[in-house]
């Protein structure tokens, strides 16, 4: 429960590809909810063809490590922040340009604390990004290691092998759904069969 007595930024901010929704983005959504009045979730890579290379984090721009859609993942973040006691005024959900951040400023009010946890260069670069378009940034369990990760989960979809024990039960269904309307979607492109 939030502490009334702390002061909280009205508008909280956390981002990433969750390419799916897993247990370590829901971790840290709840984290960052807990520190500030609403919650902002942004969705990066919501618009494909906008994506580029980053040498901070070589696999984030190959389509084999995007294979969700922007509406799919925002049909598994919404779902599940709904099942777990959030209601729909406590938070939004927007596509987040964290690759064009003089944009950011668009998509969420002036003034957001963003909530960035740190694990790689690439979260550092995030970070410094956020700080030179001047937004507070709060890095939330400093030294803290991931206990799971997108390519983890996406490994185990591919190989057929047991995932849904890393993934929120509602963001699971939507995976699930997706799943069994095109049973290739998570092999790389050129596997995939014509039609798709």
């Amino acid at each position: 429960m939030k502490n009334s007595r702390e002061k909280v930024p009205l508008w909280g901010c956390v981002y990433g590809r969750f390419q799916p929704f897993h247990d370590g983005h829901l971790e840290y959504v709840l984290r960052a909810w807990q520190r500030c009045e609403r919650l902002i979730v942004g969705i990066t890579v919501a618009d494909p063809t906008a994506v580029r290379k980053e040498d901070a984090s070589p696999h984030r721009h190959e389509p084999a490590s995007n294979p969700f859609t922007y509406f799919e993942r925002l049909q598994m973040i919404r779902d599940t922040l709904l099942a777990e006691g959030l209601k729909a005024r406590d938070f939004g959900i927007v596509p987040f340009p964290v690759h064009d951040p003089g944009l950011i400023g668009h998509y969420v009010p002036e003034g957001t604390t963003h909530f960035v946890r740190v694990y790689s260069r690439w979260e550092e670069e995030k970070v410094r990004r956020l700080r030179d378009e001047g937004f507070p940034v709060e890095v939330l369990d400093p030294g803290e290691e991931k206990k799971v990760s997108g390519i983890q989960v996406r490994c185990l979809m591919r190989e057929s092998l047991p995932w849904d024990h890393l993934v929120p039960r509602c963001a699971a269904e939507v995976v699930r759904r997706i799943l069994a309307e095109d049973p290739s979607r998570l092999q790389a492109p050129s596997s995939r069969s014509p039609s798709r």
